[in-house]
């Protein structure tokens, strides 16, 4: 049981951080975006990436 639990809070720390990093790159502006390389379409996967690692 705890186990489970050690693993879902994980799971819920891993979900903050991805919506912190990906609301964080959403409201930057398009030409900082561009000036670190993305675009800001590109905040979903590059959040993702971050976090999870895949």
């Amino acid at each position: 049981m705890t186990r489970m639990m050690t693993k879902l809070k994980a799971a819920a720390e891993k979900r903050a951080q991805f919506t912190r990093t990906y609301n964080e790159l959403r409201s930057m502006s398009r030409a900082v975006a561009w000036d670190l390389g993305m675009f800001p379409e590109d905040a979903y996967e590059v959040a993702y990436r971050h976090v999870y690692g895949r």
